[in-house]
């Protein structure tokens, strides 16, 4: 699947909005990269904290 058929509208309403009102086109869920940066920054840390928890529990208990 190329790019084009990607960005083609589903029906005649979807492509008046993206040609006509300028309604953005889909990116296929794409992020930025600034925002998947905060995320991974965000799981990474609670899943880092979750595993130091978990071992310290049984050291210290």
């Amino acid at each position: 699947m190329n790019n084009e058929d990607q960005n083609k509208p589903f029906n005649d309403a979807i492509a008046h909005k993206q040609d006509i009102e300028g309604f953005p086109k889909t990116r296929g869920g794409r992020l930025p990269l600034p925002i998947k940066l905060i995320g991974y920054f965000l799981v990474g840390g609670m899943i880092i904290m979750f595993l130091f928890g978990f071992i310290g529990n049984f050291f210290f208990n």
